[in-house]
C-alpha cells in the first residue's frame, strides 16, 4: 500500500513505512547486527522507537526560521569601526549585537572611558530593537512628544547618534554601538564602517 509517498507494509500487527524500516536496518547494519538475528518483536519496538524519532522531527517543518548573526561576523564588524574611530583619533567601545538584543563582540579602545562601555551596549540594543539609527530615533522624539516614553521602554534604551541597525539580505538580524567620539554623528560614522567591513547596510544619517 501506497501512503504519503511511503510504502506501507505490516508485521505481524504493526504497520510500518518503508522510510521507517529503512532507518531500522541502517542502525542494525552501522552496529554490525544482522537482521535475522532480530525477532520481529525487537524489530517493532525499534520501529515503534523510530517512528516517536521521525514524528518529532516532522513536527518542527512549521518551526519559523529566522538568520542568526555570526560571532565572527560580530567581531569583524567591531574591530572595524574601533579602527575607523582610532584612525579618526577617537578612543571609543563598540558593542554589537544579534536580533535579540544579546551582545556578541564587545570592544573597548585603549584609554576609551569606562562609560562608553554602557553607552555602545545600550546604543546597539536600541537600534537592533527598533531597527532604526539611534540618531533617527532621538530626532523623532524630539519632534513628536507623543514617542518620547521610547526612551524609557526599559534601562537599555539610549537614544544617542552611534546605534545602526545590522541588516544583511534584507533582515535586520542585530545591532552596532559606538560610544566615545565626540558627537553622535561621529560614532554614527564609525558604526557605519563596521558594517561596511561586513558588506551589512544601513542608513547613516548626515549631520544638519
Amino acid at each position: 500500500m501506497i501512503g504519503n509517498g511511503f510504502l506501507k507494509f505490516t508485521i505481524g500487527h504493526s504497520k510500518v513505512t518503508s522510510r521507517m524500516a529503512m532507518v531500522c536496518l541502517g542502525g542494525l547494519l552501522t552496529a554490525g547486527v544482522s537482521s535475522a538475528e532480530v525477532s520481529s518483536q525487537e524489530f517493532r519496538e525499534m520501529v515503534q522507537g523510530t517512528n516517536a524519532q521521525l514524528t518529532a522531527i516532522d513536527s518542527t517543518d512549521g518551526l519559523p526560521r529566522e538568520a542568526v548573526l555570526p560571532l565572527s561576523l560580530a567581531k569583524k564588524a567591531a574591530s572595524a569601526a574601533v579602527e575607523q574611530c582610532t584612525k579618526d583619533g577617537y578612543r571609543v567601545s563598540v558593542a554589537v549585537v544579534d536580533r535579540a538584543g544579546v551582545v556578541r563582540a564587545l570592544l573597548r579602545e585603549d584609554g576609551a572611558g569606562p562609560h562608553t562601555v554602557d553607552s555602545s551596549r545600550k546604543k546597539a540594543y536600541t537600534s537592533a530593537s527598533l531597527k532604526r539609527p539611534t540618531a533617527e530615533l532621538g530626532e523623532l522624539i524630539a519632534k513628536m512628544p507623543a514617542v518620547q516614553a521610547l526612551r524609557d521602554m526599559n534601562e537599555n534604551m539610549l537614544l544617542l547618534g552611534g546605534g545602526l541597525p545590522i541588516e544583511i539580505g534584507g533582515e535586520v538580524v542585530g545591532g552596532i554601538g559606538v560610544g566615545g567620539a565626540p558627537g553622535g554623528h561621529l560614532d554614527a560614522a564609525c558604526a557605519q564602517a563596521g558594517l561596511e567591513s561586513i558588506g551589512a547596510g544601513s542608513k547613516v544619517q548626515k549631520e544638519k
